[in-house]
């Protein structure tokens, strides 16, 4: 016979904190969100990599690119580069956002002298972008001609297929300096010459970085960014159980700090050669994660295997039809409630620390402190991230609204047949993701410090200033359906916002 587990498996949203005393200790501006990366071990002051806070990206090519690796290390997490691209493509992201020098911004908005006003207008709507650098070939690196910015042109009084060279500031006009420049030399620049933007050229006229004058305050306002040894940004990366052999090494070259394993179903003999392989090559250098199971002997098993992280969760994402298309799965929050007690009794035994970190199901801002107080170490998120202007997707206008483009990687958009693996052919023989839109949500930066700052309001109301000090204190209790409704506005005529006042 099958084994029968009766208890349902929940959600986050059938899960509510019960308040606890808070101490006048307990304000918000006291909460440390510090939360171990990687496995360590009892008697070690802390993980090889703490994170400042309990977030990291997907790896998926919707959500976690170079421009997000470095956007998230600013704010104190982790991004985990998405690995269903060539090793090449990979490597050459993970290098990009490893040699990111914070204020020397490299620059994502570029055209050729050739490209039109059309050119210029489609690339700022897309992008958010005034700045625009024009180039002989119209890429980063390429030799600088000219910058355009909003004040060269005017759309009313000018023709579509006007050529950008014609009203851009050419490159003999333009304030710049050499490529070596120290950060504090090129601000002194821009507030010299009263300049937006500065750009860093090399001796052979090509372009490297561009610096703003509206970064200089923001490189002041990020305390909790993320730096490894060298004062570079942490980045992580996403590797397959099919060609480890050369992604790793890759990796590790380019400069990656750590690795996770993306696969849907992790309790597999793949995972254990591919954790077994990279022991056996680098030792425990290399950081490498795995996943994604559901229950305690899932941990256990890639626990022994020696990862240094596990997810949690199957077919809990917004864009994941895992559970619709194989009847696999198991509700999110059950699911971390069993992991993290199997973490716990696996520490008790070996006195080795494994993290866990809850992959999927997360729907509101208030759900991410659930899995934390329910024992995830921190919280992989996806549909949340896609929305900023920071992933590699498109924003795209639909009715007056403004959404970024989000296909799952079992989508036949993304194809990723190797996170899907399960031996045999290599092809994604159905897909088990979707292709959609998500709300446009602006800056990355903005977004994560009102998420975090509900987080540790919560935590206050629980008596809580630290993460383990919630997973000991915090009170959860089930809610009925009618206990979730009566949790939001109800039994009111809300005001339309967008209504007059008389």
């Amino acid at each position: 016979m099958a084994t029968f587990i009766q208890e349902p498996a929940h959600t986050f949203n059938e899960y509510l904190l019960i308040p606890g005393y808070s101490s006048a200790e307990c304000i918000p501006a006291n909460v440390s969100l510090k939360t171990p990366l990687v496995r360590f071990r009892k008697g070690e002051e802390e993980s090889p990599i703490t994170m400042n806070i309990p977030l990291v990206s997907a790896i998926m090519q919707s959500v976690s690119g170079d421009r997000l690796a470095v956007a998230l290390a600013m704010e104190g997490g982790v991004s985990f580069i998405y690995g269903s691209q060539t090793i090449e493509q990979e490597a050459a992201m993970v290098k990009r956002a490893k040699s990111y020098k914070a204020g020397f911004v490299r620059s994502d908005s570029n055209l050729r002298p050739d490209d039109t006003l059309a050119d210029v207008i489609e690339l700022t709507e897309r992008t958010g972008h005034s700045t625009i650098a024009v180039t002989n070939d119209g890429t980063p690196e390429g030799k600088l001609e000219g910058l355009v910015t909003s004040r060269d042109y005017r759309v009313s009084r000018m023709s579509a297929d006007t050529p950008v060279r014609d009203f851009m500031t050419p490159f003999e006009r333009l304030v710049w300096a050499p490529e070596g420049t120290t950060l504090k030399d090129a601000n002194d620049i821009i507030w010299e010459h009263k300049l937006n933007q500065l750009p860093i050229v090399a001796a052979d006229g090509s372009l490297c970085y561009i610096v703003f004058r509206k970064d200089y305050d923001l490189h002041k306002q990020n305390p909790n960014e993320l730096l490894d040894e060298s004062k570079r940004y942490v980045v992580g990366a996403g590797i397959n159980t099919r060609d480890y052999e050369q992604r790793i090494p890759a990796l590790i070259e380019a400069g990656a700090d750590v690795l996770c394993i993306d696969s849907s179903e992790g309790f597999t003999e793949w995972q254990k050669r591919t954790l077994a392989w990279a022991r056996g090559k680098y030792g425990d250098s290399v950081k490498i994660g795995a996943g994604n199971v559901v229950d305690a002997e899932g941990f256990r098993f890639l626990a022994e295997a020696g990862a240094d992280f596990v997810k949690v969760g199957i077919g809990g994402g917004s864009i994941c039809i895992t559970r619709e298309t194989k009847g696999i799965g198991r509700g999110q929050a059950t699911a971390v409630i069993d992991v993290c007690q199997e973490r716990d009794r696996y520490f008790r035994e070996t006195g080795i620390y494994v993290p866990v970190c809850s992959d999927g199901g997360i729907v509101y801002d208030h759900h991410i402190t659930l899995a934390l107080a329910m024992g995830a170490d921190f919280i992989m998120l996806g549909r949340y991230f896609a929305r900023f202007d920071e992933s590699p997707s498109n924003k795209v206008s639909i009715g007056g609204t403004y959404y970024k483009e989000y296909w799952g990687e079992g989508s036949a958009r993304a194809r990723n047949w190797q996170r899907y693996d399960l031996g045999g052919a290599k092809k994604l023989s159905f897909e088990e993701g979707v292709d959609s839109y998500v709300p446009y949500a602006g800056s990355l930066k903005d977004n994560v410090l009102l998420t975090l700052s509900k987080v540790r309001s919560t935590m206050c109301n629980c008596g809580a200033l630290t993460i383990p000090e919630l997973q000991q204190k915090a009170k959860l209790t089930l809610v009925s359906s009618t206990s979730i409704v009566e949790g939001g506005a109800h039994d009111v005529l809300l005001k339309d916002k967008n209504a007059a006042v008389k």
